[in-house]
């Protein structure tokens, strides 16, 4: 409903002060409002001798807190809007009420509209009138409707004839993005659509899948994680999904932003988790003296449906805890985002996610056991005894003194394998393997307490071996790829 508003009130107990509900709708009115007015209300219940200096105590609090908002400097009134309450006598004149008004009216400014593109209209009312079929009214998001079009009422899967339409009680014979309206139909029963969409016929989808270009909410406490299950708000509808974090692959992470498309060509990395700046991933760098963190300009997330959601291409989507006691003081929304890809498939899992380029850094440590000759060594401890070495042959490694190498295949039963050295071993690396393996065999002729002396001296420089690749998310074959 909150996409439908130009201009919001947002009321406080003058009283209270700003309530965890109150922050909230202050959260909303950023992702989907322009312009606020703050209304101060209740002044009636402090006592006269206080009031005006309670009034500026809470006008200047509030003004503080929406210093960082976009609303910064937005006009503030105090009201009475009831004088002694609900059951107070409505001989009672309500306080400040015409300076509301007068501020609403200064406030108030004609947004722009555009007729052009499909229908879509948002219905917060049904009912039938005898003899005449079901009214409609709601608020046009976009497009234009006239006398005798065709509208889809999708929830139904049906299409109507528009019979009459009226604005404010007036007949009209067309309606246009952002003007409320009664649009009445031939007969169906009401009950079966209280709040929806309706739209020029075909031209809204029905997803079971989305990726969304999102971004966190500053108030929300505590980490934005994959795997996640967020109450996700779509138009009217409010649907359990379970989230993907992924962000561009770090060396795009300053890339300008590309409003509202998704490029399926491109590479993007997995993430944990959103990354903010309390996020683990920056506090693990952080700790590894990388002052500076860097995060990426844009993040966009996987969203899966627990039911299907029919909505149109780039919409508001907001994602939330709304199982958070509201009693806690603490905000329950999470992330808001633009819908850029839906996916109509049931079977989008097969059919459409191995497009998704996600992939996940892998990292593999093993050892250097000995050398073979200049061009080649053996090496253990990186693969499992069961592995099938064959599908990690031609893959690149690197030896911890600096060697480029690549597995050329198993070496024995127990997991050891055989590297090349194209550019071959330096000879300082070739006498610390040397050294490092008389060491080991000397103490293998010892005795035990020995050959621990050894295993010590050994593993004091032992050379190492990494193994970095990528694996794409969604790749059935689970390929292994190396740049």
């Amino acid at each position: 409903g909150a996409q439908i508003i130009d201009l919001m009130m947002l009321v406080i107990d003058v009283t209270k002060g700003m309530q965890t509900q109150s922050a909230e709708c202050l959260v909303i009115g950023q992702i989907a409002c322009q312009k606020m007015v703050v209304v101060l209300n209740k002044i009636d219940l402090l006592p006269e001798s206080k009031r005006q200096s309670a009034i500026e105590k809470m006008t200047k609090k509030m003004q503080k807190t929406l210093e960082n908002t976009k609303f910064c400097g937005c006009p503030i009134v105090a009201v009475a809007a009831k004088p002694g309450g609900p059951e107070a006598p409505e001989s009672e004149t309500p306080l400040g009420v015409s300076e509301l008004i007068e501020v609403l009216k200064s406030q108030a400014y004609l947004p722009s509209r555009d007729p052009s593109g499909h229908f879509l209209m948002a219905v917060d009312h049904c009912f039938s009138i005898k003899g005449q079929g079901t009214v409609m009214t709601g608020t046009i998001l976009s497009g234009s409707v006239s006398l005798g079009d065709n509208v889809e009422i999708p929830a139904l899967k049906v299409t109507k004839k528009v019979k009459s339409m009226q604005m404010f009680h007036t007949p009209v014979a067309y309606a246009m993005q952002g003007d409320r309206v009664g649009i009445c139909v031939t007969q169906f029963d009401p009950k079966l659509l209280e709040r929806g969409l309706i739209c020029t016929p075909e031209s809204l989808h029905t997803i079971h899948a989305a990726i969304v270009s999102l971004k966190k909410i500053q108030y929300f406490r505590g980490a934005l994680q994959t795997k996640a299950k967020f109450h996700i708000t779509v138009g009217h509808e409010t649907v359990m999904g379970r989230v993907m974090f992924f962000s561009p692959a770090p060396a795009d992470f300053n890339e300008e932003i590309q409003e509202n498309v998704f490029n399926f060509e491109k590479d993007y990395l997995y993430q944990e988790e959103y990354l903010s700046k309390d996020s683990k991933t920056s506090e693990e760098n952080k700790k590894n003296d990388q002052s500076e963190v860097q995060l990426p300009r844009q993040q966009w997330a996987l969203l899966e449906f627990e039911k299907p959601v029919t909505c149109p291409k780039l919409c508001l989507v907001i994602g939330s805890k709304l199982d958070t006691d509201i009693h806690a003081n603490t905000c329950r929304l999470a992330f808001h985002g633009v819908l850029l890809q839906g996916m109509e498939d049931k079977n989008y899992a097969e059919t459409f996610l191995p497009k998704l380029k996600v992939y996940k850094l892998k990292h593999k440590e093993g050892q250097v056991e000995r050398v073979m000759d200049d061009y080649s060594v053996i090496g253990r401890s990186l693969f499992k005894k069961e592995t099938n070495i064959q599908i990690f042959v031609g893959l690149k490694v690197k030896l911890s003194t600096g060697e480029d190498g690549v597995i050329e295949g198993g070496f024995g039963q127990s997991g050891k394998f055989k590297i090349r050295i194209p550019d071959g071993l330096r000879p300082d690396t070739k006498m610390l393997l040397t050294v490092a393996s008389k060491k080991k065999s000397k103490a293998s002729k010892g005795d035990a307490a020995k050959e621990d002396e050894g295993s010590k001296s050994d593993s004091a420089q032992p050379v190492a071996i990494t193994l970095l690749f990528k694996r794409y998310v969604f790749d059935m074959q689970k390929k292994m790829i190396q740049s």
